[in-house]
């Protein structure tokens, strides 16, 4: 069965790059541009994975994932932090915040592949 992804990405070409990859692996993508969105399309799209930016226009991926967490449908759904923030106290403070992992941008391919792929156990 086809693993679906939801990308919560407001810049266009980080969405795009990761649409693209993703598509490519054969997985289903959805995409939402704002946590606002995000929670919009979690309305009717159950995704295995969440890739969200930690900054977003509105409200941040933090509080984001804060929102996803009260609905227990979503209680498992793993949700990656994929962002520029890169100091080791925003690492902490965002995988503190219950995000499964982080991922830095500029993202590396064949590791951002790998990571999604064993969050997916494929």
């Amino acid at each position: 069965m086809m693993k679906s992804i939801l990308i919560v990405e407001d810049n266009e070409l980080n969405l795009k790059l990761l649409y693209d990859l993703l598509i490519a692996k054969g997985y289903s993508v959805n995409i939402a541009r704002s946590g606002e969105e995000c929670l919009q399309r979690l309305e009717n799209f159950h995704p295995d994975l969440i890739l969200m930016d930690i900054h977003l226009p509105g409200i941040s991926g933090i509080d984001t994932l804060k929102e996803i967490r009260k609905n227990p449908q979503f209680d498992k759904t793993v949700v990656l932090a994929v962002t520029a923030s890169v100091m080791s106290s925003d690492k902490v403070s965002i995988l503190e915040s219950g995000f499964a992992e982080f991922i830095s941008k500029p993202i590396n391919i064949s590791s951002f592949l790998e990571v999604v792929s064993n969050f997916l156990k494929e």
